[in-house]
């Protein structure tokens, strides 16, 4: 399976007190990226706050995910983890329950280096049958993946079958797709270049902006495949400030605070990360009343 469209993010709700995970409400956020025409939903990303939850917790958003979805569209669980060891169960695990794809982040606190990285992603593959989505994020993982090497891995691993690349350089698409022949199917992950990105070639565009304005970004991802630059460009420009914003304030505290804003209540990011202040929630209501 090859992913394609906008690929939705949720985020985590949890409870007043922010010590466990509210699956009533993640339901809820599930139905807004529905209701808003994603094509796929993917689970315990960065704005699903991934790294701040147990294994436990991780487990039951992982689970009640793929269940809540129900096959209605493809569901991608992220696997970020410090040991290949911890990787794989959790790999296993995304295909115990049922899940479509995997997104695979080499999160690491010693820098790898790439005969450690293939290994990493190799181990994972042979624990599963399940695609791969090989996601280069070095801001939040540490790790920088090359077009070249992740094309590499693609060639090389069963399973690794498509990049989403998030660090913000348009080239390293260009290059992907220039040097697969744009065989390798490969998704942006970096909202404010959303449109650059697939006037590349990217196959996908990975955001949780749905949770708040819609399928505003569906109908940017539909004009660009169909052809209408002017549309697509038109529709882009009125979502790239709000774009830009919720990513340099941090994912899961700017969508929290625009759900809230919006009477749909998540609660607060998880400790150490800080809901909004109140400066930028003015910013980001006056943002949203713009836009939805």
């Amino acid at each position: 399976m090859n992913l394609s469209g906008i690929i939705g993010y949720p985020v985590t709700p949890f409870s007043h007190d922010n010590k466990s995970v509210d699956l009533n409400k993640l339901g809820k956020v599930i139905d807004v990226l529905l209701k808003a025409k994603v094509d796929a939903i993917a689970a315990l990303g960065s704005a699903g706050e991934a790294a701040y939850l147990s294994e436990s917790e991780w487990k039951q958003v992982a689970e009640y995910t793929v269940k809540y979805v129900d096959g209605r569209i493809p569901v991608v669980i992220g696997v970020a983890q410090l040991t290949t060891e911890q990787a794989v169960n959790y790999a296993k695990y995304a295909y115990e329950i049922g899940a479509d794809v995997i997104m695979l982040s080499p999160f690491s606190y010693y820098k790898l280096n790439e005969q450690e990285i293939y290994s990493h992603y190799e181990s994972v593959s042979n624990s599963t049958p399940l695609p791969i989505m090989i996601y280069n994020n070095p801001s939040t993982c540490g790790v920088d993946m090359s077009p070249e090497f992740m094309l590499k891995m693609v060639d090389g691993i069963e399973n690794a079958t498509m990049i989403k690349e998030s660090t913000g350089d348009i080239q390293r698409m260009h290059k992907i797709y220039k040097l697969s022949k744009g065989k390798v199917p490969f998704l942006n992950g970096c909202n404010h270049m959303a449109l650059e990105a697939l006037n590349a070639g990217a196959s996908g565009w990975c955001t949780a902006a749905p949770c708040l304005i819609g399928d505003q970004p569906k109908q940017l991802f539909d004009a660009v495949k169909k052809g209408e630059s002017e549309k697509a460009k038109t529709l882009f420009y009125k979502q790239y400030e709000f774009l830009e914003f919720i990513v340099s304030s941090g994912l899961a505290a700017a969508v929290k605070s625009g759900l809230a804003l919006q009477g749909n209540e998540v609660g607060g990011p998880r400790k150490p990360l800080l809901p909004l202040n109140e400066s930028a929630k003015n910013r980001l209501k006056g943002m949203l009343a713009e836009l939805v």
